[in-house]
């Protein structure tokens, strides 16, 4: 199984590093005419027009390559241009002075320049080594090559006499063997590449990472905002109500407790239960606040308490040597109750799974379920729950990835850069 997975990865992998090298570099090429075509025409006006509809059409083939990096190889390329200002419309100066003035609209030219002999070249690399190598491999060098009497390593093998025939297949499998093992590489070169002009810049990186931050920012202070309001309308409504209702039934056991001791001893038991219903509701919103198993055990002991109190069954596996900073400690809790809160009302799951891990200065988290899945971020008409663990989790700089195709899994994957602070003293004895 082993040999046949990696026979089927090779082959995919150069097959598909084979059709997007040789057949990305007409189409690059025509695009990169039309750009300097289209921009040149601008003296005349015509690349007023022209050249902003031409660059729609490269940014169109560039997110493409973008999505074929991601989907093949695993890299993920942001997109780096600039928002579009308000009123610039196709054929308007400010437009064309938009797109001229994007660095990521010079960088890609400069990737269809570039791309195309690169895409090539690589294309070209592994189907010729797989040929190669099978054509040793099959014995067929043995009957084209024997006339010229060369094959194996370079030009230097040549075939004299019966050992020389039979080292050709050993050759040809190592060969084969070589370019199904390269062929995956060959294709996340490709994707790099890509990546290293099609990505943003360094400063532009900054930039995005500096306006995201400021969204979120204003995102969390708005949440936190509702949040004390929430806090405030619950206490008015729920345990401050208790506690003057409290205050006046022991007024009135106190009018009582001398002329009608029955009735005083009746108000004083209802006060005593007002009492523990005004506690009860104290707890339940400090739990909300920041639960205390959470303070107490730790993410580990705090995750593995909620999976218990859960109708579905739910496997934690926390891989930690240390705790994360509280904010950021509350933060994951709350985005993974938020994800299981989800998958028990909308997943029809049978069975649920969370899975933490510290690496690379980065808590990730995994929180799946075999459920029916079809989980967007953000839905058409809006209202998913996970656009909120997003902004929680952008609070902290973190990201959301889901990957929820129709009839399950889902799988959310979240991302916290944080470091963790004092190791952990003694794993929680606890099951989820």
């Amino acid at each position: 199984m082993r040999v046949k997975a990696f026979v089927r990865a090779g082959a995919t992998a150069i097959g598909r590093v084979a059709l997007l090298g040789l057949l990305s570099p007409p189409v690059k090429l025509a695009l990169l005419v039309l750009s300097v075509v289209s921009l040149a025409l601008t003296v005349v006006g015509l690349g007023l027009v022209l050249a902003p509809l031409v660059a729609m059409l490269v940014r169109a083939y560039a997110d493409l390559h973008r999505r074929v990096a991601r989907d093949w190889s695993g890299v993920e390329i942001p997109r780096p241009y600039r928002p579009r200002p308000a009123g610039a419309f196709v054929g308007t100066p400010s437009r064309w002075l938009w797109l001229v003035r994007d660095p990521a609209t010079w960088r890609d030219l400069l990737w269809l320049l570039a791309g195309a002999p690169t895409g090539l070249l690589l294309g070209i690399v592994g189907p010729v080594l797989l040929a190669y190598g099978l054509e040793g491999l099959l014995g067929i060098a043995i009957i084209i090559d024997a006339a010229s009497g060369w094959y194996g390593y370079g030009v230097t093998w040549p075939i004299q006499d019966a050992l020389d025939i039979i080292s050709v297949p050993p050759q040809g499998a190592l060969v084969t063997a070589g370019a199904l093992y390269a062929g995956p590489w060959l294709l996340w070169a490709l994707a790099q590449f890509d990546r290293s002009l099609l990505g943003p810049t360094r400063g532009a990186a900054l930039a995005q990472r500096v306006d995201r931050l400021t969204e979120t920012r204003t995102q969390v202070v708005d949440a936190q905002a509702a949040e004390l309001r929430r806090i405030e309308r619950d206490l008015h409504d729920g345990a401050q109500a208790r506690i003057v209702s409290l205050g006046m039934s022991l007024g009135m056991a106190e009018d009582l407790v001398t002329r009608d001791p029955a009735a005083a001893q009746a108000l004083i038991a209802e006060a005593r239960q007002a009492s523990g219903l005004a506690l009860a509701e104290l707890r339940h919103l400090v739990r909300g606040i920041h639960p205390p198993v959470l303070a107490e055990r730790g993410l580990d002991g705090g995750l593995r308490a909620l999976a218990l109190t859960l109708p579905v069954p739910v496997a934690v596996d926390v891989d930690l040597d240390g705790r994360p900073d509280a904010p950021v400690e509350s933060a994951a809790y709350f985005a993974v109750a938020e994800a299981l809160t989800n998958v028990v009302k909308h997943a029809h799951a049978s069975a649920a799974w969370v899975s933490l891990t510290h690496l690379g200065g980065a808590l990730y988290i995994t929180v799946g379920d075999d459920g029916a899945g079809g989980a967007v971020l953000d839905p058409p008409g809006g209202g998913s729950g996970l656009a909120g663990v997003a902004r929680r989790l952008g609070a902290f700089d973190g990201s959301l990835h889901v990957d929820s195709p129709a009839g399950g899994p889902t799988v959310l994957t979240m991302e916290l850069p944080c470091a963790l602070s004092s190791p952990r003293t003694s794993p929680s004895s606890a099951t989820g």
